[in-house]
């Protein structure tokens, strides 16, 4: 398993428009891919668990992959979080 944490700077939080390119990147891995926050965990294939967690700037967050291409995964998906200026 990959992990990786960030933390939210982004004024707005984790909101619609970031949220959709982080679900995209997802959706090119085979890895089971997940984004963690508040003890909760949803599918970041899934735009609506994404949106569900409501990530408020300031919070602590965890990309988490397991699979044939999980360390790629969590890469990419970490790079696309900070060119969408969501966090470092």
């Amino acid at each position: 398993m990959e992990k990786r944490d960030m933390k939210v700077t982004a004024s707005e939080g984790v909101h619609a428009r970031p949220a959709t390119s982080l679900v995209q990147v997802a959706g090119k891995y085979e890895s089971d891919i997940n984004l963690e926050y508040n003890g909760k965990s949803v599918n970041m294939k899934s735009i609506m668990g994404v949106m569900s967690l409501g990530i408020p700037s300031g919070s602590e967050i965890t990309f988490s992959a397991e699979g044939s291409d999980e360390k790629e995964a969590v890469e990419a998906i970490a790079q696309k979080a900070k060119e969408e200026g969501l966090g470092e």
